[in-house]
């Protein structure tokens, strides 16, 4: 009798609680998105994030950043970690892992939802439009439109999934947490990257990272649901990768 509401308890925070709190976050980072994407295209935040990317260069010459010597090319490796080549590899490098663990099922769910994100920053870029920083010359080249920062979201989207991927592994709370820090860590500084270089506006940075967020947390609440109603992908998740 004593085990009985307890184990309700349990049940009732794993298969609700949990996916319903994601969903907040969710929910909470959609409106943030809107709000911000009509401030943007308004016109409120120009004069501030013009005044911010003007910082970053001297004021003898725009064209230089400040900092030391080394920073600018530094900046300019670590943006490459959010471009497309970069990231596409290392989801073939995790899917191809997932399909020689014959974990086939969650390949293609981790496959779909990282494309799903990048198509989603397609749609989003076409839909804003936003022409990219004139203020300052551009520190490394441009292909697309500024808003949201497609390095900031496909960064977010791409390093929390497959953390969130990897942290299932793992059995310890710390090697979760570290999992998921380091995502959070590269998805940052990816985007800091990307004003520093002068190519993105911090609103579209932030703007990355929020829709980027979104749709991590998204996969995350998909993922959880699909695992508890398929029999196939929870034999997967109990199998031991050999």
């Amino acid at each position: 009798m004593s085990r009985g509401p307890w184990r309700w308890v349990s049940g009732w925070d794993v298969m609700v609680t949990r996916p319903l709190g994601l969903l907040l976050l969710v929910v909470a980072c959609v409106l943030g998105f809107v709000y911000l994407s009509d401030e943007v295209h308004e016109g409120e935040t120009q004069d501030i994030d013009e005044r911010i990317v003007r910082s970053l260069r001297r004021d003898e010459d725009p064209a230089m950043p400040r900092g030391p010597w080394w920073l600018a090319e530094t900046a300019r490796d670590v943006t490459s970690l959010g471009g497309f080549p970069v990231l596409a590899l290392l989801t073939a490098a995790v899917c191809g892992f997932l399909v020689v663990a014959r974990r086939y099922r969650t390949s293609l769910f981790v496959l779909s939802a990282i494309v799903g994100g990048w198509i989603l920053n397609a749609l989003l870029k076409n839909l804003f439009h936003r022409p990219r920083p004139s203020v300052v010359p551009h520190l490394t080249e441009t292909m697309s439109t500024s808003f949201p920062s497609g390095h900031a979201m496909l960064s977010a989207i791409t390093y929390l999934t497959l953390g969130a991927l990897l942290a299932q592994f793992a059995e310890h709370r710390r090697v979760k947490v570290y999992l998921l820090s380091v995502a959070l860590v590269l998805s940052v500084l990816v985007g800091c990257t990307r004003v520093y270089l002068g190519v993105h506006y911090p609103t579209d940075v932030l703007g990355g990272w929020v829709a980027g967020l979104a749709w991590a947390l998204f996969v995350t609440v998909a993922a959880r649901t699909v695992r508890r109603r398929s029999p196939a992908l929870q034999q997967e998740a109990q199998r031991p990768v050999e």
